[in-house]
């Protein structure tokens, strides 16, 4: 539980060690590979490894009722490896800090420990959902709504910049539409903290998620603190990303109490099974050509291609569509309202083919896309992982291709392979669409 507000705005102090020990999770196998029984599964089993993915359901955790129900409207029966180890930490009421790769669920884990904490009372809030882009703290809000189908009497709303906060004040400050859970970006909900207009002393559940994205930027940083300070002292703070770097792990634990620690085994795990990885030589005029040829010859659901900015963002896009390739893009210049219809619009497979910044590279998930593409590589090796986690989400197959046309680019390439211990090959004359589709 969090108790530890005052202590936050000194990062400079040594990181006090937690008293529970960190869990460490092994990384996920293919969703069709379950392992055998008897003495091989116990052999598995000794080495840390789970005897295997089906041997949980979620009916083995202390859920409502109502969310179980949920559950199986939503076609899930058995956990990953990390939502067995979470839920039931997240559910009795541990602060928990985790990291796992996309795809495996971290946000159910989240939602449905604070739906199954929550017993929800008129104009109180009483949970709090921290995310960096509007785009991911939609669609959280849309998972809030899935899982909390039969519980009518859960009220949630999505708070973000870029909108009328007129439209959030009144919302707020209506007893019987005030949401009992908030899920928003942290300048956003800050406003309507400093106005007095949302107040969170009811809080009792403080969640972040892609944390380590929220919290590197100061003032980002100094948002949350602020927000943080407004809550009860009281509280379970969870806290969820993909990437978890040693150096930004004690800053989100000042901000716990006791965390269970919840980790892949090492940062090669975090590449994702199915998914398979290449890239092409070509220089930076070769671009366009490559990726239409790429397009016309592969077979896939959905594509998302990404870009350095804002403007080749556009630029591409308007090619692609030229070219009788019927794509959209989405990208932060855009107004608000527009980004959410094209998010919603590429989500219900009305297009195929999405031009994207990095805003779409963290969290976002649209199940049906099996290829990225990086017609410009990304800056680092984290954000490498989260972009190509868009394909391949929770063990299905999926393919990543990279285009590398400078000396940077192959640097960056090889930080990739380097740090996730992934051999990244030249694209073949010909794909198999067995290894990157699923049947």
């Amino acid at each position: 539980m969090a108790d530890r507000a005052e202590e936050l705005i000194d990062y400079d102090e040594e990181d006090e060690e937690t008293l529970q020990p960190a869990v460490v999770v092994p990384a996920a196998e293919p969703a069709a590979g379950e392992t055998g029984e008897g003495t091989e599964a116990e052999a598995k089993a000794s080495k840390g490894s789970y005897v295997g993915v089906h041997s949980t359901s979620f009916r083995d955790f202390l859920m409502k009722p109502e969310l179980l129900r949920a559950i199986v409207d939503c076609g899930f029966e058995h956990p990953s490896e990390v939502q067995q180890e979470t839920i039931p930490a997240a559910i009795n009421g541990n602060d928990v800090l985790c990291q796992a790769k996309s795809g495996l669920g971290k946000t159910a884990v989240f939602v449905l420990a604070t739906l199954n904490k929550i017993t929800p009372v008129p104009g109180t809030v009483s949970a709090i959902v921290l995310c960096h882009t509007r785009e991911l703290a939609y669609q959280i809000k849309n998972e809030y709504a899935r899982f909390s189908k039969y519980l009518p009497e859960v009220k949630t709303e999505v708070l973000y910049g870029g909108v009328s906060i007129k439209h959030d004040q009144e919302i707020i400050g209506d007893k019987e539409k005030c949401p009992n859970v908030i899920v928003g970006t942290p300048g956003r909900i800050l406003a309507l903290v400093r106005d007095k207009t949302l107040r969170l002393s009811n809080v009792s559940s403080f969640v972040i998620d892609e944390c380590d994205k929220v919290l590197e930027a100061i003032d980002m940083r100094r948002d949350v603190q602020e927000i943080f300070k407004a809550t009860p002292h009281n509280k379970q703070v969870l806290m969820f990303s993909a990437t978890l770097g040693k150096e930004i792990r004690p800053v989100c634990k000042k901000f716990m109490q006791d965390p269970r620690e919840i980790y892949v085994d090492d940062e090669a795990k975090l590449t994702l099974h199915g998914l398979q990885q290449y890239y092409v030589t070509l220089p930076e005029a070769g671009k366009n050509r490559k990726l239409s040829e790429i397009l016309d010859s592969l077979e896939f659901n959905q594509v998302v291609i990404f870009v350095k900015s804002v403007q080749r963002a556009k630029k591409l896009n308007e090619l692609l569509n030229s070219s009788n390739f019927s794509s959209t893009c989405i990208h932060s210049g855009m107004p608000q309202a527009s980004r959410i219809e094209i998010y919603k619009q590429f989500k219900d497979f009305t297009k195929r083919i999405m031009v994207a910044t990095d805003i779409f590279g963290r969290g976002i998930d649209v199940e049906r896309v099996n290829i990225v593409v990086n017609y410009d590589i990304s800056p680092d090796a984290d954000q490498y992982l989260h972009r190509v986690g868009r394909a391949g989400r929770f063990g299905t197959k999926g393919l990543a291709i990279t285009f590398i046309s400078t000396d940077e680019d192959k640097g960056v390439l090889e930080s990739v392979q380097e740090r996730f211990e992934v051999n990244i090959t030249e694209l073949p004359a010909e794909i198999d669409p067995k290894t990157y589709m699923t049947s």
